[in-house]
Order: structure tokens, then sequence, then C-alpha cells
């Protein structure tokens, strides 16, 4: 007996998978969603303006065209601010991406406890490029074999390096081991601070003077 199924086009389909709300916002309650009796008001421009009836203080809200937006629920009574939401939700949720975008720029340079020098300012090179285009910078240091029976070794690698980009970056935390390895994050200085040390320009080689005479010809 031939199976019967539901057509793809068109009908509710009860199963349907539906999209949770995912907006940060939504649960901050503003103007006829507060039903609280009374709130303890502060203006648009920050001053305390005491506990009044709810309705009332909506009121004002709405005659300035801006929200009367609830900013503390747990407080007796809540505490309301009269403001424009929708430039407050535009605000907060640049400085969310802001700290998603940095968060997400995260640079690693990777030594080893008996690194050669010319290696380790190779790594420091790097680093200090990362870090001036304004990117974190994770350290980490790996122990292999019995070198972790001299982790003091690691340790005072790690420790040169943090002081030799001291002026690209500082450390969030002093040096730290974990497992077989030692890590550190520097955080990028703001850029009117930032001096490479290791990372630096080469000058650009002058050009030849057009008004200089040309080499006498061979005879």
């Amino acid at each position: 007996m031939a199976t019967s199924f539901p057509s793809a086009g068109g009908g509710n389909r009860t199963g349907s998978y539906q999209r949770r709300n995912v907006d940060p916002f939504a649960a901050i309650r503003r103007n006829h969603r507060i039903k609280v009796p009374q709130v303890r008001l502060i203006s648009p421009e920050g001053k305390q303006l005491g506990v009044i009836d709810t309705a009332k203080a909506i009121n004002l809200a709405l005659e300035v065209g801006l929200d009367l937006v609830e900013v503390a629920p747990n407080a007796t009574p809540p505490v309301c601010r009269i403001m424009d939401f929708g430039k407050y939700v535009y605000e907060e949720s640049k400085k969310t991406s802001h700290v998603k975008s940095t968060a997400s720029k995260i640079k690693e340079i990777e030594f080893s406890a008996r690194i050669e020098n010319n290696d380790f300012i190779t790594k420091l090179r790097h680093a200090e490029e990362f870090l001036a285009h304004g990117n974190k910078v994770k350290l980490r240091l790996k122990f292999r074999g019995r070198e972790m029976a001299h982790t003091e070794i690691g340790f005072d690698v790690m420790k040169r390096a943090v002081v030799d980009l001291a002026g690209m970056g500082h450390p969030d935390a002093d040096p730290k081991l974990i497992g077989r390895n030692i890590h550190v994050m520097l955080t990028p200085l703001p850029v009117n601070k930032r001096k490479p040390k290791f990372h630096v320009d080469e000058p650009e080689e002058p050009e030849a003077d057009a008004s200089a005479a040309p080499p006498p010809a061979d005879s």
C-alpha cells in the first residue's frame, strides 16, 4: 500500500522549527510593559527625580519623545530612566561587536626553552608587528622532554620577552605554567605610546641627483 506524505508547499506544519528570540534587549521592560505602581525615576541627564507613579513617569518620557526604561528591576521600587531606547540599543550593540572583534584577533608566538638568540629576536619582531596592528599576542613556551626539570629557564625566556616587548604591549598577568607550557597574554598599548624595539622601518634610499654630472666616457 502506498504511503502518502504531506506536500512540500504551503500549510502549517506542527513540527516546524521556530526561531528563538535571541534579542539580548528583549527582557528590558520599558514604557507600558512596566507594571509596578511606582518607580524611582532618573531624568535623561542622570538627575534623581524621586519616587513617582509609573503612569506619570511614562507620560513624562513620551511627552519629550523618549522612553521610560527599567534599569534596575530588582530595586524597591524599580529604578527607571528616561532615555532614547533605540539609541541605547545601538550604542550597546557597538560595544559588544567591538569586544567580539577584538577577542578574535589573538596572535600566538611560540618559544622554546633553549631558543637561539637570532630566533628569539625574529619572534619578538613578529610579536611587535601583531601588536602594532592592534592584535593581542599570546606568548607560549613549550617544554620538551627533560626541560620540565628546569622550568626556571623557560620563565627567564618569557620574562625577557615581556620586558623586550614593553614598548608595544603590556601583560594581562604574569607568565603562568599550564601543563608543559608557559603562557602570557599581551595587550597592545595605545597607538601614541607604542615604541617598537625590533621592528624598525628601513630608511628609503635617496633618489639619484638628476643634476649630477655623468661620469666621463672612456677614451
